[in-house]
């Protein structure tokens, strides 16, 4: 049979070969930076108000530097320390932060830690009474400490004129030297027992209800849940505490100073910390260097109470295991 001419075969077309994949860009630097950008302003701000304000502390704390001429310095190496370690206004400073700290530290903790248990039940107005434990924290140190100061006054303080109701002796709560710390130590109680509390109630509501339930069909009773199962639950919640307040207690600063308004801590120094201390010499006697110097013994202190309170941790949590 033929084929006319008008007729003709289809050609066939040549099989398309796949498109070759696009090679893989290569990782723009970007990228790279990204992550370090974020973090930048972090480390600026942290190197410009943190890490380099405590090396010219340091660096201040090697030389005689005084308010009045704050642009010159002498190189006196460690005399600003050994001074320091000489006075005894120094060791009754160190003696009054250990006694204000102990007297402020242990029963605001064993306060959050109790109401924060009764706050893990289920209670009307829950939110309202978290709230009002936050409310001191959130009260002006000064204000807070002004009003604690009229609460405590010798002649027309309130606390006084109960003592007086009740048949007993007045208390100078601002020249004898435990009723004083003891002034200083409940401002300070009142002032963070509510924030520790919250931190305990946010770690109680992290331990696992099952251990509750076992422990009730074991027939334990809720002075025993708590004494077993929430206070092991908390311990690293409890450490924390401990560190933070124990930090606090050795910068407190503020109550001491507000508690009677000088820097010397009472007419004996009967309550002066080492922050009024280290204030004293450098904006009352104007010797920044040496103010410098306690500045870094207290900053010392801090990491030894911090590293100490760290291996107690890690001692007990060996022992446990």
């Amino acid at each position: 049979m033929s084929v006319s001419s008008t007729e003709r075969l289809p050609t066939p077309r040549p099989a398309r070969r796949p498109a070759p994949r696009p090679a893989a860009a290569p990782r723009r630097p970007r990228r790279r930076v990204a992550p370090y950008g974020f973090l930048a302003p972090f480390f600026v701000l942290f190197a410009a108000f943190g890490l380099f304000p405590l090396l010219y502390t340091a660096y201040v704390s090697l030389h005689r530097v005084e308010l009045q001429t704050a642009d010159r310095m002498d190189w006196l190496g460690l005399q600003n320390y050994t001074r320091v370690f000489a006075d005894p206004f120094f060791w009754n400073a160190l003696r009054n932060t250990f006694t204000i700290g102990v007297l402020s530290t242990v029963p605001q903790l064993l306060m959050a830690l109790g109401l924060a248990h009764l706050l893990n039940y289920k209670l009307r107005g829950r939110t309202f009474f978290r709230v009002a434990m936050l409310m001191p924290y959130a009260t002006s140190i000064a204000a807070a400490t002004l009003v604690f100061a009229q609460l405590f006054g010798h002649d027309y303080g309130l606390i006084n004129w109960v003592l007086r109701s009740v048949g007993l002796d007045p208390v100078d709560w601002q020249a004898d030297t435990w009723a004083s710390q003891i002034g200083v130590s409940t401002i300070v109680t009142w002032r963070w027992t509510g924030y520790n509390a919250l931190i305990y109630l946010a770690g109680m509501q992290a331990v696992p209800s099952e251990l509750y339930e076992s422990a009730a069909v074991d027939g334990a009773s809720r002075w025993q849940q708590f004494r077993h199962v929430t206070v092991p639950g908390l311990r690293p919640t409890i450490i924390f505490t401990v560190v933070v307040s124990t930090i606090g207690a050795t910068q407190l600063f503020g109550e001491p100073l507000m508690y009677e308004g000088n820097s010397g801590g009472g007419i004996s120094h009967q309550y002066q910390t080492l922050g009024l201390y280290m204030y004293e010499q450098g904006w009352t006697f104007f010797h920044l260097g040496r103010a410098a110097a306690v500045a870094w013994v207290m900053f010392l202190l801090i990491v030894v109470l911090a590293l100490l309170n760290a291996a107690i941790a890690a001692r007990r949590n060996r022992t446990d295991r």
